[in-house]
């Protein structure tokens, strides 16, 4: 496991100057790790980073909202996260929320809470907010209801958080940020008034109480304050002091604003891109980038997906796998793995490294399909399509692997899995040229085969 976070330490320097003077002693040795999502979300990342977290000293969110659900089991005890990196139960662990991401002050709080009965000690002590960070008021998110609403049928099945909306305001121009909010109440009063000024012209109906409000944020302010700092530069001494951090990327490749499915996407870069903009980090300092992906293919909310299952198969994976959302508590649509949507997100990403989840979840089928290609009008195609309407009518061609029909929950080594479930791991390791470094086979922490150990 330490290797993924202790990468390979080659030397690299916090400016310019050591293109021109590679002998120049580097300021920033050790590199960051990064953990994203390879497909539509859900693969299971917060587990990977509980399980990472343990050799690390930082650990960051980088991008989204509350949009996001980790879960976690630790000691059967489940905790849900939404805004909070899941790194925050390790309690050796500091946890960044950076400037990318877009925070609702009443769910962090109440996400606090929760976890704090679930057992959930001292955070106080290990959670640094950005002061960059924009705010996601209750109108956003009222917002967010009343936009899906008048597209209809052409929803795009958002969580409903406020993330676009937010999102939107911060690329006009007239969203409030942490700082503002720590800064000259009087200049955050009038900034707030005339954003909910700016709702309220284009949604008559959007009911805001204004000054109520503003009272629970002169509360908020109070309780964020000592929290609240400038985290590019803790995290650029921090990094030069030698410390390991990790990067949780929140939602996946597959629904980042630029290279996923749009419009059926998130509102922010959840690819590679967005840890270098979500923290101020300059791209030489990333160093593994591990990629999440499940044993088979989920996605929530619309939008086109070339190897889901509407037949027992599917219903299968669904109950199999709990497939329910965190956030949103919907039922994900299933289907078989998709290795062209892992070859693309693989490109985008440079994944260093796959972490495979949920492998067991396939443990009761005879035979396992994967998708190895798409067909468009009869002919293969090397790209992945832009266009939803392309996408919706891809064939999908399969290559059929024969399952393992046997419980592997109990498996914590490589060599101990059945040869049929092997043959899977290497089908996706030779397709996409990325070693599978880590193997998911049950719900808890320690449910893991750790494939470097073998």
């Amino acid at each position: 496991m330490a290797s993924i976070v202790n990468s390979k330490q080659t030397a690299v320097n916090g400016d310019v100057s050591s293109l021109s003077n590679p002998s120049k002693k580097s300021k920033m040795e050790n590199k960051v790790a990064v953990v994203l999502g390879g497909q539509w979300g859900d693969e299971g990342k917060g587990k990977v980073v509980d399980l990472l977290a343990v050799n690390c000293d930082i650990v960051c969110r980088c991008q989204g909202g509350n949009n996001a659900g980790h879960t976690v089991v630790v000691d059967g005890k489940e905790f849900d996260f939404h805004l909070l990196p899941s790194g925050i139960i390790n309690q050796k662990c500091i946890s960044v929320i950076g400037n990318g991401v877009v925070i609702h002050l009443p769910g962090l709080f109440d996400e606090l809470k929760k976890n704090e009965l679930k057992g959930m000690e001292g955070w106080q002590d290990r959670l640094i907010i950005s002061d960059r960070a924009h705010l996601v008021f209750d109108m956003h998110q009222q917002v967010d209801g009343l936009q899906e609403a008048e597209k209809g049928k052409n929803s795009l099945g958002t969580t409903k958080k406020g993330i676009g909306p937010t999102y939107s305001s911060k690329a006009t121009r007239n969203g409030l940020r942490i700082g503002d909010l720590l800064g000259d109440f009087e200049v955050f009063e009038e900034k707030f008034r005339t954003l909910a000024a700016n709702y309220k012209r284009m949604f008559p109906s959007l009911e805001v109480d204004i000054d109520a409000e503003l009272a629970r944020y002169q509360v908020f302010a109070t309780k964020i304050k000592p929290m609240v700092r400038d985290t590019v530069s803790y995290l650029h001494k921090a990094i030069g002091e030698g410390k390991k951090v990790l990067v949780e990327g929140a939602n996946a490749a597959m629904l980042d604003i630029d290279f996923g499915t749009y419009p059926y996407v998130t509102s922010s870069n959840c690819s590679i891109g967005g840890v270098c903009t979500g923290l101020g980090l300059p791209p030489l300092v990333i160093g593994d980038v591990l990629g999440v992906v499940k044993a088979y293919t989920t996605r929530v909310g619309d939008g086109p997906f070339p190897t889901e299952l509407h037949d027992e198969t599917g219903s299968l994976l669904q109950e199999r796998g709990h497939e329910v959302g965190v956030t949103t508590r919907r039922v994900r649509r299933c289907g078989w793995l998709d290795l062209v949507v892992l070859r693309y997100t693989a490109m985008v990403n440079g994944y260093t490294a796959i972490c495979l989840t949920k492998l067991d979840i396939l443990d009761t089928l005879k035979e396992i399909k994967i998708g190895v290609a798409y067909k468009l009008n009869g002919k293969k195609i090397e790209y992945f399509p832009s266009s939803m309407s392309e996408l919706s009518n891809v064939e999908v061609e399969y290559m059929t692997v024969p399952g393992w029909a046997c419980s592997i929950e109990d498996v914590r080594q490589l060599d101990k899995l059945p040869q049929q479930a092997r043959h899977y791991v290497k089908v996706i390791e030779d397709f996409l040229q990325v070693p599978v470094k880590f193997i998911g086979v049950g719900q808890n922490r320690e449910s893991i085969i750790n494939v470097q150990e073998a």
